[in-house]
């Protein structure tokens, strides 16, 4: 994959206002506007061999008219919707000052008269932040953009240009791979908690030879439970703020960051818990070749979304691990193939344990295998297999399966 294509990824998902990353440029009086974005659609077509519904599984979904269906098929966005971004940028008063503003269309439908009123062919608004600092001591962030915690590891996921997991057994996102989604989950949920849209006033410290460093407070967040197994808290856990940092250092042959989130969470009157991970992760570049290695770890955080069923019935906190390989190799055309494996793993706590109807998921994993065509500079074929694995907590529950194929493209400006 060239270098214009990865840039155009990074300036699409995080509306990065530097020229390395520029759109469509608009000179505008004291302000320059940068127009960016992209546009992809997939062909999925997807096998299952489910038994039963797994709460929290990747590999089946569940509900409508297509509950357990054996084959699936889509036309559908990939992990990235398609985008379209505005970032105004100008310097004023010795600071660099900057808007961001975007918006994210869905490119399916599912059903007769749907238009863009259905809920799963739904406009997204991921993005609306200001920015303001100087490379002498620094930026300042605030509003809504992709999340600290987290967000390397999806940047660093090849299937960011692809497709990945495509479904999710919960309330809300059932049967994903036949319902027009707005966007499938690449590897979140098999590789790496999401690192999601949060409202946030973060600083990041100016580069200083390749090291570089963010802190931020989080718009707290309230857990969100699959099943009567998980406990879901009232409004009293957004009492305090969330709190996400990372450091990071880059030079030539790549990057190794590490990262840190915690929120306090009052689950009830009598309850109060803490969310907390860490994480570190690296990627190594050797001439055509990339590797990447990803570990996270915490309590109470949750499975592929922050605080989705990280605590049990009575309020304990569950131990969840994340982690995440991948190679990828740039051949003499220019097509960049890959392999990947990633999994999720919810520890049942004694309480889980005791129940022998649980319904929970205990570990999500995937492989994919993938192709990145470059076929002009900012358009890209793209063919994904992937293999996606669900295990239940309960032991005599057997496991959920899915296999699928995607091929689509997807062009930046």
């Amino acid at each position: 994959m060239n270098k214009t294509i990865k840039l155009a990824v990074a300036g699409a998902v995080l509306s990065a206002a530097s020229i390395a990353n520029a759109g469509v440029i608009i000179p505008a009086g004291e302000w320059t506007l940068d127009v960016n974005g992209n546009v992809n659609t997939f062909a999925i077509m997807d096998n299952r061999d489910t038994t039963a519904n797994i709460n929290g599984g990747v590999a089946s979904t569940t509900g409508g008219n297509n509950a357990l269906a054996e084959d699936q098929t889509s036309i559908n966005s990939g992990l990235l919707p398609a985008w379209l971004g505005f970032t105004g940028t100008t310097r004023q008063n010795d600071l660099d000052v900057s808007f961001t503003i975007s918006f994210q269309p869905g490119t399916s439908t599912n059903a007769a008269l749907a238009g863009g009123n259905a809920a799963n062919a739904a406009t997204e608004n991921r993005q609306a932040f200001i920015t303001f600092g100087d490379k002498s001591w620094g930026t300042v962030k605030a509003g809504k953009d992709l999340g600290i915690f987290g967000s390397d590891a999806i940047l660093s996921d090849m299937t960011l240009l692809g497709v990945g997991a495509s479904g999710l057994s919960l309330a809300g996102f059932q049967d994903v791979i036949g319902n027009g989604s707005t966007t499938t989950l690449g590897h979140i949920g098999t590789g790496y908690l999401y690192a999601d849209w949060k409202g946030q006033i973060a600083y990041t410290t100016p580069n200083m030879n390749g090291f570089q460093a963010t802190v931020g407070i989080m718009q707290p967040w309230t857990p969100l439970n699959t099943s009567a197994q998980s406990l879901a808290a009232t409004a009293t856990s957004q009492e305090s703020f969330g709190y996400e940092a990372k450091a990071s250092y880059t030079n030539d042959l790549g990057k190794v960051w590490v990262g840190y989130l915690q929120q306090d969470i009052d689950l009830t009157a009598a309850i109060d818990n803490d969310a907390t991970a860490v994480e570190i992760g690296a990627t190594v570049n050797l001439g055509n070749a990339s590797f990447t290695g990803y570990y996270s770890s915490g309590e109470g955080q949750g499975t592929t979304g922050f605080l989705m069923d990280g605590f049990d019935a009575n309020g304990n906190a569950r131990d969840a691990d994340t982690a995440f390989v991948q190679a990828t190799y740039v051949i003499p055309t220019g097509t960049k193939i890959g392999a990947s494996y990633g999994r999720s793993d919810l520890d049942a706590t004694a309480v889980d344990a005791a129940n022998a109807a649980i319904n929970l998921v205990s570990r999500n994993e995937m492989w994919t295998i993938g192709a990145y065509h470059p076929l002009t500079k900012h358009l890209n074929l793209v063919a994904e297999y992937n293999d996606v694995t669900t295990e239940s907590m309960n032991a005599t529950a057997a496991d959920n399966e899915s296999d699928s194929i995607s091929l689509g493209a997807i062009l930046f400006f």
